[in-house]
């Protein structure tokens, strides 16, 4: 059986404020098997972490494939403890922005064998976080040469 291990990361500028989402996709061996950033638009912090492990999930599901999926086990590293807390069931999800990604994420979960949460010190998510912002940086230069 398949197994994943996802570091995902979300950021804004100004929160609410242009945001980006990185995700680095590995084997249970640690090894990078596929790292994505990406400009949301404007967002909250929150909202793009949920976007970010959105989007990782989608991507593992397309690019290995559905009847892959099903099998899979993913563990899904996160700097954002509101996230994690929240998909455990320690926290509720208060902020009628977040329920809908909070919806469509728990949904999500439904095409993987399993899906675990874990938060993890920013300092081990320095992967997912060089993503967000490069995906930032080259927003805001495209803008600037217009």
């Amino acid at each position: 059986m398949p197994k994943f291990i996802v570091r995902t990361d979300g950021g804004s500028r100004s929160n609410p404020g242009p945001a980006a989402l990185g995700a680095v996709i590995c084997n249970e061996k640690g090894d990078k098997l596929k790292e994505y950033g990406e400009y949301l638009g404007v967002k909250t912090n929150n909202e793009a972490e949920y976007q970010a492990v959105i989007f990782a999930l989608k991507k593992i599901k397309s690019t290995w494939g559905k009847e892959e999926a099903k099998k899979s086990e993913v563990k899904v590293l996160a700097d954002s403890e509101l996230l994690v807390k929240q998909m455990t069931g320690r926290y509720k999800i208060e902020n009628e922005k977040l329920q809908p990604l909070f919806l469509e994420l728990w949904n999500l979960l439904m095409d993987f064998k399993k899906v675990e949460f874990q938060a993890v010190p920013r300092e081990q998510n320095k992967e997912a976080d060089r993503l967000v912002n490069e995906a930032l940086d080259a927003k805001s230069s495209s803008k600037q040469l217009l």
